[in-house]
């Protein structure tokens, strides 16, 4: 069979791997588009994100932040508005993503964990299947940075901080979609890191947030403070004890402009990618799928970055877009999705059978507009004993080991201020989703928890005394 290597040549010409943006840019120019394949399965572009909320988007609602280019993917495609993470941590909701499994089916139950060898992931499955599949970004499956073992071709990036590194993925990615020869169609996974980078201000009390005001100019334009801000329902111990309470006001809103900041810097890349998609030719013959691994707190409950089954670390885009494929303009806010729905809905794009055992629906009949039954429920995982069930009205979460439950009435609650589990009025509704999440408990296909691999050393710090004898 023919290979899809990008033309040597051109990749070349684009940058050896897109670390510069001017090269990129020329390349665009220097390559003409050959025409579209129509005879065979689509080009699948899988763009990940880190920490990003599901309202965190200007079309959702977020008044925070200008984020034009995942506007216009909404614009011109079907976003869901009940979609959820398996797993509000970032190794096991990716390990979700790649495999279509939850968590404790991966081996992948906390970070830094690799997927467990029994479960093929995207790269595995479509490299076998006459796709070229190509990782670019963040990994942590374990690692930064994935390996071929995992299946894909893999394009250089980098492995620090997002405000950096996102740029060269972006630019890296874009110079493949635009070089790529058109022999086979690919599977490009994209997985950027902003706006994790706000985990620096967020988990450091005391060391990375200043006392005062930094920058007095934008006093007047930082976010208004959540109406939860300082509501913390009665909940499991793992649970409640998760607090930040180490910022005063001001602190806490200038938290909330940092984070629209990174949601904007993420918002350009990925504009980068729509528009190289568009301008090469191959719009018409490409799917493309935006999610993220989890949100962030942004101050909800009094929290910052993630672990927790509320909202704000649960709920993440679900973002699909390709003219002519899949319906532009849908919201769609009646249909439970979730992470797992990724590898479904990509298989069923490119005409593949998807993995044996594998949880999730694939989203192609809700992106098309056609009647289908669908699933009662999304569940989620936490804190490895922790589980979380939504249905159409409720949330209900527990603890293995805890008493303390908690029920939220999502529809006149969506804040989730008031637990509800100890109040007799709501006891059949309470027994349901026990019921619920007991029947999807016992179908999962458990794995032991895969190692996660030895860190090396890191190098002792010399004293004054020994660096003045060298």
């Amino acid at each position: 069979m023919p290979t899809c290597e990008t033309s040597r040549r051109g990749f070349l010409r684009a940058g050896l791997a897109g670390v510069g943006a001017a090269v990129a840019a020329n390349a665009s120019t220097a390559v003409a588009a050959p025409a579209v394949l129509k005879d065979r399965p689509p080009n699948l572009l899988l763009v990940i994100c880190d920490q990003l909320g599901l309202d965190a988007i200007g079309a959702h609602g977020y008044p925070d932040a200008q984020t034009p280019n995942l506007d216009r993917m909404i614009r011109r495609g079907t976003t869901f508005i009940e979609s959820h993470s398996t797993n509000p941590v970032c190794s096991p909701a990716r390990s979700s993503l790649m495999t279509g499994r939850m968590p404790v089916e991966t081996g992948v139950v906390s970070n830094g964990r690799p997927i467990h060898r029994s479960r093929p992931n995207l790269g595995q499955w479509f490299s076998e299947r006459g796709y070229e599949a190509v990782y670019c970004g963040k990994w942590h499956l374990p690692g930064g940075t994935a390996t071929p073992n995992d299946g894909f071709r893999l394009l250089p990036s980098r492995g620090g901080f997002a405000q950096i590194d996102d740029t060269v993925l972006s630019h890296t990615c874009d110079a493949y979609i635009r070089n790529c020869s058109r022999e086979r169609p690919f599977l490009l996974v994209a997985s950027f890191l902003q706006p994790h980078d706000i985990c620096y201000y967020g988990n450091h009390p005391g060391l990375r947030m200043p006392a005062g005001m930094p920058y007095e100019r934008i006093a007047d334009r930082l976010p208004q403070l959540p109406p939860n801000h300082k509501i913390r329902p009665k909940a499991p111990v793992a649970l409640d004890r998760i607090i930040c309470d180490w910022y005063d006001e001001q602190q806490w809103r200038y938290y909330l402009y940092l984070y629209a900041r990174m949601v904007e810097m993420l918002d350009a890349d990925v504009g980068r990618l729509l528009d190289a998609v568009e301008e090469s030719g191959q719009a018409d013959n490409t799917i493309t799928l935006f999610t993220s691994d989890h949100g962030d707190g942004r101050a909800r409950h009094s929290h910052v970055a993630k672990w927790y089954p509320y909202d704000e670390a649960a709920k993440v885009p679900m973002i699909a877009c390709s003219p002519g494929h899949i319906d532009s303009g849908r919201r769609d806010t009646e249909h439970l999705v979730s992470g797992l729905d990724v590898m479904p809905t990509l298989c069923d794009f490119a005409g593949i059978r998807p993995p044996e055992g594998v949880r999730g629906n694939s989203l192609r009949p809700l992106l098309q507009g056609k009647s289908t039954t669908w699933r009662e429920f999304v569940s989620s995982e936490h804190h490895v004993v922790g589980r979380m069930v939504r249905s159409d009205q409720y949330k209900y979460v527990r603890y293995a080991g805890d008493p303390v439950e908690q029920l939220f009435d999502m529809k006149a609650d969506p804040w989730e201020t008031k637990n509800l589990y100890e109040d007799g009025r709501y006891a059949d509704v309470l027994a349901d989703h026990r019921r619920m999440w007991f029947d999807f408990q016992r179908r999962l296909d458990v794995v032991e928890p895969t190692g996660r691999p030895a860190r090396p050393a890191a190098p002792k710090r010399r004293t004054k005394a020994e660096g003045a004898k060298t």
